[in-house]
């Protein structure tokens, strides 16, 4: 099997460049927030592995491609080359098929040429794309790894000869509010290389212990670099809990994480919390229940008021509200006009797109590929009957002003509605404030509750169960 070789600084060529920009689009306008962290951790030149876990079966690999500055050999599951959508691009970019056992058959030939293609690709210093865990997983945890990765590694040490050494690069992805439109965040860590230089002339005599503790240290650094959470929604109640341990810490004067390394500091927080609950929850299940059950109280009742917790505590004074109505009523104001014009040209295509999800009755990871792919068809279909509308009511003069108005009208509807979602929240919140003085004190005082909770929780954990390199201990 032939592949696209990319030299180690390209960027790709045209077909690929032109699909990785249509991705930042699409990624832009979906999630609300892309976090990336450790970026300068990716080498610049050289065969790199890049091994992720798996939550979206499309998505995750938009994710990287997006990421990453160079060009990538996608390792992709076989049937996504059908789909009529998904195909072309994978084609275009030089992605490469994987075959599970159930497609295979008795025809092991097939992974052998996806294996040498991307050893192939290793060795002349490109980049590979893979997902170690198989498959797709919804739930925040990492499966088991299979072997691919790892013998992608010494499969490539052993066909140069030992003279091009490749990166086994981990990277974690952490979703949250994974499949909903303009909601959705996800933070990606970039890790330190996985170390295989030592197991390369151990291959040689004990090959399946070297992949096997290859792949061990790569479970290792991608866990390190995720939270897992028995669901989404205990993701979730987490960075709730987590927003207001640092506004307590910050009330009390606690030393703040250095500026840049905010994003890994709460990563390890969150999973020092994990295990710690974890471990009480095999020990202490009442307590653990009850505090869970008073972040749910905590975080409807910031919800009821319409606020968020790092909100909590700021002041409703009458010149502060007066300064923040006029300034954004003015500039809703001024982009009223063009909002509305993107939001009527956008309704018809954003309602259709999400029926047509909702009836594919996918599951919860793919949800955000499906109203990708599904829009891609459905928003220029639309556009073109709306155009073709104003064409015969307007003439040639009311088709112009759709075509330069229709994509620039629609990223302001989206900032619009938002500013005018967070102008009702705040308003509310205030008027909230106003006819019940005693709220503001009350939503305080649950937030230290929680904090003071946690605190005395975490006395009742041994010390190397907390135990972390990269952050304080949470006591």
């Amino acid at each position: 099997m032939a592949i696209s070789r990319p030299a180690p600084h390209t960027r790709g060529s045209l077909a690929y460049r032109g699909i990785r920009g249509l991705i930042r689009l699409l990624l832009w306008l979906f999630y609300r927030r892309i976090e990336v962290v450790g970026r300068e951790r990716i080498p610049e030149s050289g065969g790199v592995i890049v091994a992720a876990n798996h939550h979206n079966s499309l998505v995750d690999a938009m994710l990287i491609i997006a990421t990453v500055p160079r060009a990538i050999t996608v390792l992709a599951n076989a049937p996504l080359f059908r789909h009529p959508l998904i195909g072309p691009p994978l084609r275009l970019i030089g992605a490469v098929p994987v075959h599970r056992r159930a497609e295979a058959g008795d025809d092991p030939r097939k992974n052998e040429e996806m294996f040498a293609a991307a050893i192939e690709a290793l060795c002349a210093g490109g980049v590979i794309l893979i997902f170690p865990e198989g498959r797709t997983q919804p739930q925040p945890i990492l499966l088991p790894l299979r072997t691919g990765a790892a013998r992608l590694a010494l499969g490539t040490e052993r066909a140069a000869g030992g003279v091009n050494r490749v990166t086994l690069l981990p990277v974690g992805m952490v979703f949250h509010d994974p499949g909903t439109f303009r909601s959705a965040t996800v933070q990606i860590t970039v890790g330190t290389p996985v170390t295989t230089a030592d197991l390369v002339a151990a291959h040689r005599d004990r090959p399946e212990e070297a992949v096997r503790a290859i792949t061990t240290r790569l479970t290792e650094s991608i866990a390190a670099r995720i939270v897992e959470a028995q669901d989404q929604y205990s993701l979730e109640l987490l960075t709730v809990l987590e927003r207001a341990w640092l506004e307590e810490a910050a009330r009390r004067g606690e030393v703040e994480p250095a500026p840049g390394s905010s994003a890994e500091h709460a990563l390890a927080w969150q999973q020092r919390v994990m295990r710690a609950g974890r471990y009480l929850a095999a020990r202490e299940p009442h307590r653990v229940a009850e505090l869970r059950h008073r972040i749910e109280l905590y975080r409807g009742h910031l919800d009821e008021v319409g606020i968020t917790s790092d909100q909590l505590g700021q002041p409703y004074t009458t010149g502060l509200v007066m300064s923040y109505v006029v300034t954004n009523a003015l500039w809703l104001a001024l982009g009223f006009p063009l909002a509305i014009w993107g939001i009527v040209g956008h309704a018809a295509p954003y309602w259709l797109t999400g029926q047509i999800v909702k009836r594919l009755g996918r599951t919860l990871e793919e949800e955000a590929t499906d109203k990708m792919a599904v829009g891609l068809v459905i928003y220029p279909l639309l556009w073109g009957i709306e155009g073709w509308m104003l064409w015969r009511l307007g003439g040639r003069g009311a088709l112009l002003v759709f075509l330069l108005l229709i994509v620039p009208s629609g990223l302001l509807a989206l900032v619009w509605r938002e500013r005018l979602g967070r102008v009702i929240r705040q308003a509310r919140a205030f008027f909230w404030f106003v006819a019940d003085r005693d709220l503001h004190r009350r939503l305080l005082d649950e937030r230290r509750g929680l904090v003071s909770e946690l605190r005395e929780l975490a006395e009742h954990v041994p010390p190397e169960v907390l135990r972390s390199d990269r952050v304080s201990d949470v006591r």
